[in-house]
């Protein structure tokens, strides 16, 4: 069995499309939580490609088990 490496997607309306601000955060869509990347990154592109033509859209993946533990490598 492969290490559990958590990864979170969530996304919402950015402040500005360069960045990761976003504008109200009790509207940010928490799509999941993630035992790896490989299934994070299949969740954020299905909900990315969903919201392609909003340029204001924007779903990122944050390593969580590089917070909880960021003395483990990892991707």
């Amino acid at each position: 069995m492969t290490k559990q490496l958590l990864h979170l997607v969530l996304g919402g309306k950015v402040t500005d499309p360069r960045g990761v601000e976003f504008q109200d955060l009790s509207k940010l869509h928490i799509v999941g939580v993630f035992p790896d990347y490989d299934s994070a990154e299949e969740a954020w592109r299905a909900q990315a490609q969903r919201t392609v033509d909003d340029a204001e859209m924007k779903y990122v993946i944050v390593h969580l088990h590089r917070l909880l533990e960021p003395e483990l490598p990892g991707k």
